[in-house]
């Protein structure tokens, strides 16, 4: 499902019941009144229902006859669609969402660097130096964002496995958002060494030690979090 972001009333409408159900404001269970929503909105009905289209396929509403447009359970929620992601991070993500994205990151991202150390090409080598280069020219917090996610993107690519090169909507959302805060909070530091020393690993074609390098980045990456918050 594609980003809604800026597409007018369509997507602003999308976006704003979407923050109204994660904030709280409609729980879980809460039943809509679409006319006041259309009327709220000044919105057409088809413009609503499409609206409503896009979260039932995110699994945060249900319609049900007799019993109309409700709020399904947030187990039921599409958590990795990165919309629904980036919705989480933009109400005032709190520290437990972090940690969740941490625990994944632990668990996919030095298997990763073990696994792209293995299967890493000379063409893989040359991109992940350019990220390098792209991260170590960043000049403000904005272009920081973008070169380190970047690099955690080639390095998915590196692995040339299809189902963590996916996990990159789900890294990415979320490292996003912990990058924002925290340079635009912290004294910027050089991010280049401790991503350096994956890709050495990697080009060294050592596992264990581009494994070693990506957890201890990760472990810096939560110390700034906890240092931001």
């Amino acid at each position: 499902m594609g980003q809604y972001a800026g597409r007018g009333v369509h997507g602003q409408t999308v976006e704003t019941i979407a923050g109204r159900i994660l904030s709280g404001q409609l729980p879980e269970g809460a039943t809509l009144d679409l006319g006041a929503l259309q009327h709220e909105f000044d919105v057409s009905l088809t413009v609503m229902r499409e609206a409503l289209r896009v979260l039932a396929a995110k699994g945060m509403i249900d319609a049900r006859p007799k019993r109309g447009t409700f709020v399904r359970p947030r187990a039921d929620w599409s958590l990795l669609d990165a919309d629904v992601l980036r919705w989480q991070f933009g109400q005032r993500a709190e520290p437990g969402l972090f940690t969740d994205l941490h625990d994944l990151r632990t668990i996919v991202e030095p298997g990763a660097a073990r696994l792209a150390a293995v299967r890493r090409t000379d063409q893989d080598l040359a991109r992940l130096d350019a990220g390098l280069t792209q991260m170590s020219a960043a000049a403000d917090p904005a272009a920081a964002v973008v070169a380190d996610l970047a690099f955690h993107r080639l390095l998915l690519a590196t692995t040339h496995n299809e189902l963590l090169v996916r996990m990159e909507v789900v890294i990415e959302t979320g490292l996003a958002e912990r990058d924002r805060i925290v340079h635009g909070v912290l004294a910027a530091d050089d991010p280049v060494p401790s991503h350096r020393a994956v890709v050495d690993a990697i080009r060294a074609q050592d596992p264990d030690r581009a494994a070693l390098a990506m957890e201890e980045l990760l472990l810096k990456a939560v110390a700034d979090v906890a240092k931001a918050w």
